[in-house]
C-alpha cells in the first residue's frame, strides 16, 4: 500500500492573556484531522513561524489545507478600514497565510481553503471582500451561526465534478465573504441569492475553496469528497516528486 500524502493543515493562532502578560498558541479542531485522515492523508498542524521556513515547509509537504478562522485585518491589506464588527486574525497570522497561500498556489502544490481559508485564496490573488453580511448585502442572508442553506455547483466545474452532484447543503459560520475573484479564478458555487460560496483557479492541478465548513458534514459523501479530492491530488504530487527522484 502507497505511503499516504503528507496534508499541512494552517490552523487558528490565539492570543491569550495571562498575569505575566501574553502568550501565543496554535489550535486547530480536530474534526479537519479526522477529515483528512478518513481520506486517506497524513496531516500535520502549521506552526506560525518565520516566513523565512516556508518554503522547506512546501517542500516537505504534499498538500495544504487552510482552515475556517476570524476575519481579516482589510487595513493591513491596503482594501480600507477595517469593519467595527470585524474580529482580524493576529497580524503575524494574517502575515504568513498570505505569503504561505501565495507560495503554495506559484508552486502548484494541492490546496483546500475552507472559510476564512477561502477567502484567503481569494485575497492572496486579488480577490475582494465583503466584511460584513448582512450589511454589504442588505436584505440578504445572515451567514453566521452554523445556518444550513444549499449551494449550486457550476456546470463544468471541477468542483461539481468531484462532489458528484448539483447542489449540496451546507454549514455556514461566517459575516465575510469574497465580493470578487482575481484572474485565474472562477467562481465555482453560489447560493440562491447569488453569494459567492467556492471557487477554483483554471491551471492550478488542485485549488479549491469552499465558504462552508464540510468538516461538519464529513458524513455527507458530496463534502467528505473536498478532503478525498485534495488526497488524491496530493498523492499524485507525491509519486511525481518520487519517479522524478529516481529516474
Amino acid at each position: 500500500m502507497p505511503p499516504r500524502p503528507w496534508i499541512a493543515i494552517v490552523g487558528e493562532l490565539v492570543v491569550l492573556e495571562h498575569d505575566q502578560g501574553t502568550r501565543t498558541e496554535t489550535r486547530l479542531s480536530q474534526r479537519y484531522v479526522a477529515a483528512v485522515e478518513r481520506a486517506g492523508g497524513l496531516p500535520f498542524v502549521v506552526p506560525h513561524g518565520s516566513l523565512d521556513t516556508q518554503d522547506e515547509l512546501l517542500e516537505r509537504a504534499d498538500g495544504l489545507l487552510f482552515s475556517g478562522g476570524d476575519d481579516f485585518d482589510t487595513a493591513r491589506l491596503g482594501l480600507g478600514p477595517t469593519h467595527p464588527a470585524a474580529k482580524p486574525v493576529p497580524a503575524p497570522k494574517q502575515d504568513f497565510d498570505l505569503a504561505l497561500a501565495r507560495r503554495a498556489l506559484a508552486a502548484g502544490l494541492p490546496v483546500l481553503g475552507i472559510c476564512y481559508g477561502m477567502q484567503l485564496l481569494a485575497l492572496a490573488e486579488g480577490g475582494t471582500l465583503f466584511q460584513h453580511l448582512p450589511d454589504d448585502r442588505p436584505g440578504r442572508r445572515v451567514h453566521s451561526g452554523g445556518v444550513r442553506h444549499a449551494v449550486q455547483l457550476a456546470g463544468g466545474s471541477k468542483l461539481r465534478a468531484l462532489c458528484g452532484v448539483a447542489t449540496v447543503e451546507v454549514i455556514s459560520r461566517h459575516h465575510q465573504a469574497i465580493a470578487s475573484v482575481g484572474p485565474g479564478w472562477r467562481v465555482s458555487g453560489t447560493d440562491d441569492e447569488a453569494l459567492i460560496e467556492a471557487l477554483e483557479h483554471g491551471a492550478h492541478p488542485f485549488a479549491l475553496g469552499v465558504q462552508w465548513h464540510p468538516e461538519l458534514s464529513a458524513e455527507d459523501p458530496a463534502h467528505a469528497r473536498l478532503f478525498a479530492g485534495l488526497v488524491a491530488a496530493a498523492r499524485r504530487r507525491a509519486e511525481a516528486r518520487l519517479a522524478g527522484a529516481s529516474a
